[in-house]
């Protein structure tokens, strides 16, 4: 069992929403992959009758999929730039690139970079939601 360490650090981001941002980004990241597990949802098979071996669960579905990666990405753009910088730094801490004595470094590197394109970069990490949560975890939040 991992023990939670000392919170030492106050944060302009709220830890919940943290998690709510990585738990937007697993519900993205999982519709992704749900969608090309198998590898025929896309496929176009052609035969005698030249059939279309199309599949989806309806355009609910896909609608849905697209509103977590907007939602997503309208609650980073709506984040202060302390916010968005910490939101990031917290994601580097959580993939090993700091660690938290590093916070401040973290922080400073992250503001440096961030930009309109903050969403696009953090939905470019593949294992972002468990990176927020490992972050958080290690900072003590």
């Amino acid at each position: 069992m991992k023990t939670r360490k000392e919170k030492i650090w106050d944060f302009s981001i709220s830890p919940d929403t943290v998690r709510m941002l990585a738990a937007k980004a697993r519900a993205f990241s999982a519709a992704v992959n749900d969608d090309y597990d198998s590898g025929h949802e896309h496929e176009i098979e052609f035969s005698d009758q030249a059939t279309d071996a199309h599949s989806h669960d309806g355009l609910q579905e896909e609608e849905e999929e697209n509103l977590t990666e907007e939602e997503f990405r309208e609650l980073v753009a709506d984040l202060n730039v302390d916010e968005a910088a910490e939101l990031l730094a917290i994601a580097w801490i959580g993939r090993g690139d700091y660690d938290r004595q590093e916070w401040n470094e973290a922080v400073t590197g992250a503001q440096q970079r961030v930009n309109q394109r903050l969403a696009g970069y953090l939905l470019s990490m593949p294992m972002l939601s468990d990176w927020l949560e490992e972050g958080l975890e290690e900072l003590g939040a």
